[in-house]
């Protein structure tokens, strides 16, 4: 059986031993909506492992655990939200489904998710997509909203009339079977941790 991710995919810093510097955006939560229609985009069954890098509330993974009985790690580095999301799985019931860690989503080792959810400014976005197209298996899926990733192409996108107004979230398809191109020029590893911590201002 596939071990359950993060802590349990060797991330350095899982434990909340200090040294965390700020997170680099404010936490917006995504509309459940949307929530909803990224799980439905990143096709997430039973077996599937979710990563939801800068997980908030929690409620991205907690609602892939309720709705497919899929396993999940949410990373965030305010301890207040890894608190929040812990108690919110405990009351949804899948607290035995996923697991939060205080980390650096730069510093994850992504190499077990099926799927990893997103939503960070183009930015990150653009210092992440690397890590992502690096570590992730072939077939993995890669979940967003508001952002693209500049000239990595979508495999699939959806349009979401939220309270907020209309959402685009896109999937990445990682590997040949999606076309994916091939991977960008320079170092293999990430100049500087990337410090997602939950959503950017809108």
């Amino acid at each position: 059986m596939r071990k359950i991710l993060l802590c349990l995919l060797f991330v350095a810093g899982c434990a909340d031993g200090g040294g965390f510097r700020p997170p680099d955006v404010r936490y917006e939560p995504t509309a459940m909506d949307v929530v909803q229609t990224m799980l439905e985009l990143g096709a997430i069954g039973r077996e599937d492992v979710v990563a939801d890098l800068g997980c908030g509330d929690g409620r991205i993974v907690i609602e892939a655990a309720r709705r497919y009985g899929a396993r999940g790690v949410g990373v965030d580095l305010d301890p207040a939200r890894i608190a929040e999301s812990e108690a919110n799985a405990r009351a949804a019931g899948v607290g035995d489904l996923v697991r939060f860690v205080r980390a650096d989503a730069g510093e994850v080792d992504l190499a077990e998710a099926d799927v990893v959810t997103l939503w960070t400014l183009p930015t990150l976005n653009l210092r992440l997509r690397a890590k992502l197209r690096r570590e992730l298996r072939p077939g993995a899926r890669v979940v967003g909203h508001s952002f693209d990733m500049a000239d990595w192409a979508p495999s699939q996108t959806d349009l979401v009339a939220a309270d907020a107004g209309t959402t685009v979230v896109y999937r990445w398809t990682i590997g040949p079977a999606a076309g994916t191109p091939a991977p960008l020029p320079g170092p293999t590893t990430a100049a500087a941790p990337i410090g997602v911590m939950a959503s950017p201002e809108p």
